[in-house]
């Protein structure tokens, strides 16, 4: 899939005919924090960086790519960003982290009757457990010590190989597993753990972004917070 190019105004890295070089943003579907195109919401995260990119006066285009996808886009073309990005100690030197977006809740889901104890995970470490492909939570997992790792290229798909039984319990961000249950309708039907594992959602790009830029967006950011501009729009997600 080729990324599109948008257009981006002051502020952004310079081409060599000496006019702002794109913006592209990826991200993928991640209810309810980012939805893809054509739903009656747009999702928390990809609200707040609409915001976000309004108050920097940038104009950038979205592209929904599978998650794997995305990380290697934000890596390996020019001023691309990417939404939204766990920051982790081995991903550190690999972006600049422009804006912190979310605090992120890892928990265990598994269903109802199962032998998984999502409320003592720590004596689980050798089922299988479902979750995004390229995503985080591959890292903490094997920081918790679980080997047997399933991953799958959607939240949807994750879904399915938990029903399918080729996984005893899925490991993913609370709002974003507690979505897809109410979507499905299935909340009586599987169990949710505490959580084991909190970190922070960012906005992230590529190595080219100068210091300068870094420094706009942690300054943007920290205005919408200020003026309550993301707490407005997380408490229309039920976040806040």
């Amino acid at each position: 899939m080729t990324l599109a190019l948008g257009a981006a105004s002051g502020g952004s890295a310079r081409a060599a005919h000496g006019r702002p070089a794109p913006l592209h943003i990826v991200t993928a579907h991640l209810p309810p924090l980012v939805m893809a195109p054509g739903g009656k919401q747009a999702g928390a995260l990809r609200e707040l960086v609409d915001a976000l990119c309004r108050r920097l006066d940038l104009a950038p285009e979205l592209a929904f790519v599978p998650w794997r996808r995305a990380l290697y886009l934000a890596t390996s073309m020019p001023h691309t960003a990417i939404f939204p990005l766990t920051r982790l100690a081995e991903r550190e030197a690999q972006f600049r982290w422009l804006a912190p977006l979310y605090e992120e809740n890892y928990i265990f889901m598994a269903q109802q009757g199962s032998a998984f104890d999502v409320q003592h995970p720590q004596k689980m470490t050798g089922k299988r457990i479902a979750l995004l492909r390229g995503a985080a939570q591959s890292a903490i997992l094997r920081e918790l010590g679980f080997r047997h790792l399933v991953e799958a290229s959607s939240i949807d798909e994750v879904h399915r190989f938990l029903l399918a039984g080729m996984a005893d319990a899925v490991f993913g961000e609370r709002a974003i597993i507690h979505s897809s249950l109410l979507m499905r309708g299935e909340e009586k039907n599987f169990r949710l753990g505490p959580p084991v594992r909190s970190t922070s959602a960012w906005l992230a790009g590529s190595l080219d972004f100068t210091e300068a830029e870094v420094r706009r967006y942690g300054t943007a950011m920290a205005e919408l917070v200020a003026d309550g501009t993301q707490k407005r729009i997380f408490r229309q997600y039920g976040l806040a």
